[in-house]
């Protein structure tokens, strides 16, 4: 039946002051989508730019989040791999009229529904579908062979907490950044080498690789900054688009879009595994009620989170 749900909006363009949380109307799931009871939603930078910089072409309040965990309330026809009352996890897109994930009641493609992994909450379950398919992703669009060298900018953070050690899996040699504290924090995720986090980051990395790394994810955005630190020919992944123009010494850019890939099932089925065998590890920052959004994006937006603050419901 139809229904009405409490969601985070963002009622125009601006700073936290724009977060009100609003009631919105939700549908009954169609054919191939579920509707999920959402008890957990992680707060992601792209939510900061959504605020920011609104949705063209939708009316406000636009609802963000691209990370749910729940439980499904309801299926449409033909979804019979979801069942009613299952914990699951989900990757949502905010950049559609119903809005994203951070909503009591949202209703998604089946396709993006997965069961939560093995012996993880539902708060935590929320901090992993699309940072780990945008992790997944990078390394697909790399495509180093086994013994290449990949390097991670950011290493203490959510992203590379989880592309350095499918990196691994893969067979590749990961070289990344960390601040004193956080060197442990970083080797235990698997890393090889681990230097000082700063300006001089990517020139350490060629001291440590001679010629450069094979290909480069910068989660930390460090854009055209992270240039010295890759192979003349070797590939770089932007995280959030590319705007720093033409790229040098043969540097092919590869812009990760995760928003291409909420819907491959496998994938979200992989990290489910994962988690369960204890490859990746999900970190809750901190949990907000929906009331409290924006603290959730002022801690995010002050930087130094080690995981994800994520909006309870």
């Amino acid at each position: 039946m139809a229904a009405t749900a409490r969601a985070v909006g963002i009622t125009r363009p601006g700073g936290v002051e724009v977060l009100e949380v609003v009631e919105r109307p939700v549908r009954e799931p169609g054919p191939g989508e579920a509707r999920l009871a959402v008890k957990a939603a992680a707060v992601n930078p792209t939510d900061i730019g959504v605020r920011e910089r609104g949705i063209e072409g939708i009316e406000p309040p636009w609802v963000p989040g691209m990370d749910a965990a729940g439980v499904v309330e309801s299926v449409g026809e033909g979804v019979d791999r979801l069942r009613a009352g299952e914990e699951v996890m989900a990757a949502v897109s905010p950049r559609r009229p119903e809005g994203g994930a951070q909503a009591e009641l949202v209703v998604l493609p089946a396709a993006s529904v997965v069961a939560t992994p093995d012996g993880a909450t539902l708060e935590q379950a929320a901090t992993l579908p699309m940072n780990g398919l945008t992790a997944l992703l990078s390394l697909e669009l790399l495509d180093l062979a086994p013994g290449q060298t990949l390097g991670v900018s950011g290493g203490a953070g959510q992203l590379a907490s989880y592309v350095i050690p499918l990196a691994r899996l893969r067979g590749l040699r990961v070289v990344t950044d960390a601040a004193p504290h956080d060197e442990a924090l970083v080797r235990g995720f698997g890393a090889d080498v681990v230097l000082p986090r700063g300006e001089g980051f990517p020139a350490a990395v060629r001291e440590a690789v001679p010629g450069g790394v094979d290909g480069f994810v910068d989660t930390a955005l460090l854009k055209r900054d992270a240039f010295p630190a890759i192979r003349d020919g070797g590939a770089l992944v932007p995280v959030r688009g590319w705007d720093a123009g033409e790229p040098e010494r043969g540097i092919d850019i590869r812009p990760v879009m995760v928003f291409t890939v909420l819907e491959r099932t496998d994938w979200l089925e992989q990290l489910r595994g994962l988690v369960a065998d204890g490859t990746l590890r999900l970190r809750v920052a901190a949990a907000y009620p929906p009331e409290r959004a924006a603290d959730a994006q002022r801690a995010m937006e002050a930087g130094g989170l080690r995981g994800r603050a994520v909006i309870v419901f």
